[in-house]
C-alpha cells in the first residue's frame, strides 16, 4: 500500500469492477506508470470511472487484488531503478521487454524461448537498439582483426536485478528490429524476441551472452534441422557486419553436422581473412575450411 493513500473502501463497488475489467482488457501484463495513468484516463473517458478515482486510490485497490509493484535495481551504477507493475504472476521475460520502449529479447533468452536449451536461465538479455550510426570508416585488415580479437570483448554493465534474476540491458546496433517477432514464454505470454536465424547470428557475434562458444555449438546442434541457410546468409548481409561472422556461422553449422553442400552460400560470401570464434581465447585449433581459429576441444 502506498504511504498516505486512502483505503480501498473509498472506491465504490462499481469503480472496483471497472478497474478489474479495464485490466482484463489489456494484452500486456507488465505495465509502466504511464500505462496505468492511461488506463485510468480511458476509464474516465468511457464513463466507467468517476474523475475522483486517482492513481493512488486505484493502485491501493489493485495491489490488494493481484497487481505487483516490481522494482529492478541497478547495483553496479548510480542510475535509478526501473519500476513496473505486473498484473498476475510476474513473467520475467515480459518484465525484461518492458524495460525500454521497442526492446526485445535476444541471445541466451531467445535461445531458451526457441527451445534450443533445457537450462532454466536466471539471466534475461534485453536488446534496445541504438540510433542509426554512420558506417565505420577504413578497410578491414588482417592486422586490425588480429588485434581486435586478442583482447576481451566488451560487455554491458547495465545489469539490473530482481528476485534472483539478472536483466542485462544491451545497446545493440540499429537493425530496424530485423528478424524480430513474438515468441511464447513459459507463462504463456507473447514477447518480442529474435527469430531463430537472427538468434544464432547474435550468439555467434556475442558468445558470452549465450554461455560461451561450447553453449553456442549446442544451440546450433539443437537447431540444425530447423535452420534455413538462405535466411542466415541474407540476414548476415542485411546486418552488415564489418567482421566476417559468416565464417564463424559456417564453422558452427559444419560442427553441428550440417551437410557441407548446404553451406556453399556462406562460403560464397568470401574467405579473405583468418578469423576467430571468440575474443581472447586460450589454446586454439585452426579450421582451414573456414579460415577460423577456435578453442581446443570444441
Amino acid at each position: 500500500m502506498m504511504p498516505g493513500a486512502p483505503p480501498e473502501s473509498t472506491l465504490s463497488k462499481r469503480s472496483q469492477k471497472a478497474l478489474l475489467d479495464l485490466l482484463a482488457d489489456i494484452p500486456r501484463k507488465v505495465l509502466t506508470h504511464r500505462d496505468l495513468t492511461t488506463l485510468l484516463h480511458r476509464g474516465v473517458e468511457e464513463k466507467r470511472l468517476p474523475q475522483t478515482v486517482t492513481l493512488s486510490k486505484a493502485a491501493v485497490f489493485l495491489e490488494a487484488h493481484g497487481l505487483t509493484k516490481v522494482v529492478l535495481r541497478l547495483p553496479s551504477s548510480p542510475g535509478g531503478p526501473i519500476t513496473r507493475y505486473a498484473w498476475g504472476p510476474v513473467s520475467m521475460y515480459a518484465l525484461g521487454v518492458s524495460m525500454r520502449p521497442g526492446a526485445y529479447l535476444s541471445h541466451a533468452s531467445a535461445v531458451f524461448l526457441h527451445g534450443l536449451s533445457d537450462q532454466i536461465p536466471k539471466t534475461i538479455y534485453v536488446n534496445k537498439e541504438q540510433s542509426v550510426k554512420p558506417p565505420p570508416s577504413g578497410e578491414l585488415t588482417q592486422h586490425g582483426l588480429d588485434r581486435a580479437f586478442a583482447g576481451a570483448q566488451r560487455a554491458s554493465t547495465s545489469v539490473f536485478q530482481y528476485e534472483g534474476y539478472r536483466f542485462v540491458l544491451l545497446n545493440g546496433k540499429n537493425t530496424n528490429r530485423l528478424e524480430v517477432s513474438q515468441l511464447r514464454d513459459p507463462q504463456g505470454d507473447y514477447v518480442d524476441a529474435t527469430k531463430l536465424e537472427r538468434t544464432l547470428i547474435d550468439i555467434t557475434v556475442r558468445p558470452a551472452y549465450a554461455g560461451g562458444v561450447f553453449e553456442v555449438l549446442k544451440a546450433y546442434r539443437a537447431a540444425k534441422d530447423r535452420i534455413s541457410v538462405n535466411t542466415l546468409a541474407a540476414t548476415l548481409q542485411q546486418l552488415g557486419y564489418v567482421y566476417p561472422y559468416h565464417q564463424a556461422v559456417g564453422f558452427f553449422l559444419e560442427r553441428a553436422g550440417m551437410e557441407p553442400a548446404k553451406l556453399q552460400r556462406l562460403r560464397d560470401l568470401g574467405l579473405r581473412f583468418d578469423f576467430y570464434l571468440a575474443h581472447k581465447m586460450g589454446p586454439t585449433s585452426y579450421s582451414a575450411e573456414w579460415r577460423i581459429h577456435f578453442p581446443e576441444g570444441l
